[in-house]
């Protein structure tokens, strides 16, 4: 693989830094933690704001709206300048704006604020999954599954901390400043590890979801379709199906983030043992399962409550590594230069995170939430079908077909 020098001429691409590995957890962490330290603070925002339901929900679409938007552009970004450069604006944007969350107070300002800082998860979120692709192709053993097990704890701490601030009493400028300085202590440790490589001359910045980059983008889609519900309709489930109150009821998305977070840990070792398209296939059919037994057991009773959290739980578990088999997937269109693929897929998965839960409630709207969610498990039982396709490389399909 070549890249493109200052004065157009191509030359051997450089090693990967030494602390590429090392490098690469820590950028996950870090996009962890900056993603889920929003959460905390959207109580706050709509408290300056003084805002509705309706009116907060329009709101944080701009959130959505710049992440979406964006992750198509980070492909071409990263083809360009390479993932350091990309990695570093994006989290300075994000430590940037992360101390104004808890402090707007008009609304128009609060829009725009939400829309960069989408944007610039979204840019660091394709960033750090194009170097992860990188580093993983230079390893003998997997190594995917690990860092987004990284991710999954960023997100954990990230939303206890800002829950122990807020339980203080902390004031709101330093709400998102501590979350700023804990990114910027982890760019300092990540800096030497970080990729500055670019795409090799006359490679595509920019890539349209289509032909096994859409197949692996619909997929994407229906698998954050399912993690959407989990975060939106969990606790509504529990609450009103399950005989939850609503304290208790956010219990049903904790075991789901706690087993994905297991999973993932665990997610490289299977993967070496097993390998990708029975961890795809086993993943994917024990997230549909928990959905059925979810909606399965029903009514308030001990064994509906108890059901109902075991199949969040089998959610988040089937679930963790089936997202970085993908990824992986995609890298492989172009491993010269994932960023642009990889664009695509996470794009299409992003629009099925915030979309999914809005079509789960049209449909629960027709017919009932249980029945909305046994759909989502008929669409993660058909994802397993795709395990063949989705885990044989390109390069191996016969001539001719």
């Amino acid at each position: 693989m070549t890249i493109t020098t200052g004065a157009g001429a191509a030359e051997p691409a450089p090693a990967l830094p030494v602390r590429a590995v090392g490098a690469t957890r820590l950028t996950f962490l870090a996009l962890g933690t900056a993603n889920a330290a929003f959460a905390p603070l959207v109580p706050v925002l709509r408290n300056n704001l003084g805002l509705d339901h309706t009116a907060l929900g329009l709101l944080l679409l701009c959130f959505g709206i710049g992440s979406v938007t964006t992750m198509p552009l980070a492909g071409a970004l990263i083809a360009r300048f390479g993932c350091r450069r990309v990695i570093l604006a994006a989290v300075a944007v994000l430590m940037a704006l992360l101390p104004l969350l808890p402090v707007l107070s008009h609304p128009a300002a609060a829009a725009a604020v939400l829309m960069a800082f989408g944007a610039g998860i979204g840019t660091l979120d394709v960033a750090v999954n194009a170097q992860a692709l990188m580093v993983a192709a230079t390893r003998s053993k997997p190594v995917m599954s690990g860092f987004h097990a990284l991710f999954s704890a960023g997100g954990l701490a990230g939303a206890l901390s800002l829950g122990a601030l807020l339980a203080a009493g902390a004031p709101p400028l330093l709400l998102g400043s501590a979350v700023s300085a804990v990114l910027a202590g982890l760019m300092a440790l990540a800096l030497p590890g970080l990729i500055a490589r670019r795409s090799a001359a006359g490679g595509p910045a920019f890539v349209l979801p289509r032909g096994r980059a859409l197949v692996l983008g619909l997929l994407c889609f229906i698998i954050f379709m399912a993690e959407g519900a989990m975060m939106d309709w969990s606790a509504l489930f529990l609450s009103g199906y399950r005989g939850f109150d609503i304290a208790a009821a956010s219990l049903g998305y904790a075991a789901f983030s706690a087993a994905m977070a297991g999973g993932r840990f665990a997610g490289d070792g299977l993967v070496r043992r097993f390998g990708e398209r029975r961890v795809m296939l086993a993943g994917t059919l024990t997230a549909a399962a928990g959905l059925g037994l979810t909606v399965a057991l029903t009514g308030p009773t001990p064994a509906g409550q108890a059901g109902a959290l075991a199949g969040f739980a089998l959610v988040g578990l089937g679930a963790a590594n089936v997202v970085p088999v993908l990824f992986v997937a995609a890298g492989r269109i172009n491993p010269s230069a994932p960023g642009p693929a990889v664009a695509s897929v996470v794009s299409l998965g992003y629009l099925g995170l915030l979309t999914g839960p809005a079509f789960i409630g049209f449909v629960a709207g027709l017919t009932t939430l249980p029945l909305a969610l046994a759909l989502v498990a008929l669409l993660l039982a058909a994802v397993a079908g795709s395990a063949p396709f989705v885990t044989n490389p390109p390069q191996t399909r016969r001539p001719g077909r």
